[in-house]
């Protein structure tokens, strides 16, 4: 599978480690704790028809700077693929800190998206009841 990057900053380059694809901050940012901010990525790209991209923050990234991703997960799909189409990270401080501009901060992976589903309303269904939302592993 290709697919096609443009980099808008050359400390930008992404990195495959392991399954997932590493992606670094495009600036220098200094924040206080408490803001939500943008954080560019340096790059747009062109995914394959039928896949999306699947953007989280890497293992360390809260421990290093401070920040969780604030919608949880990215989900970038195959057209947002415009020359200016950059992808970014939206953050949210819970300390104040400093990134720097090439500093792996996210990961994404390529996943196939989701076949058309048709959804069908029913006044019943018959699986038994596992006890409520949280109940696994009782």
């Amino acid at each position: 599978m290709n697919i096609k990057v443009k980099y808008h900053n050359p400390k930008c380059e992404l990195v495959r480690k392991g399954s997932w694809i590493d992606v670094k901050s495009a600036v220098n940012i200094t924040y206080p704790a408490g803001i939500s901010f943008l954080i560019p990525l340096g790059f747009s790209c062109k995914l394959p028809d039928g896949y999306e991209a699947h953007l989280l923050p890497r293992s360390s990234t809260f421990k290093r700077y401070g920040i969780i991703m604030t919608n949880s997960l990215g989900v970038i799909d195959s057209s947002y693929s415009g020359q200016n189409d950059i992808w970014g990270f939206p953050a949210y401080s819970l300390r104040e800190g400093k990134i720097s501009a090439g500093d792996r901060i996210a990961q994404f992976r390529i996943v196939k998206e989701m076949p058309e589903v048709l959804v069908e309303s029913v006044d019943h269904l018959d699986d038994e009841n596992r006890g409520g939302f949280g109940s696994t592993g009782r």
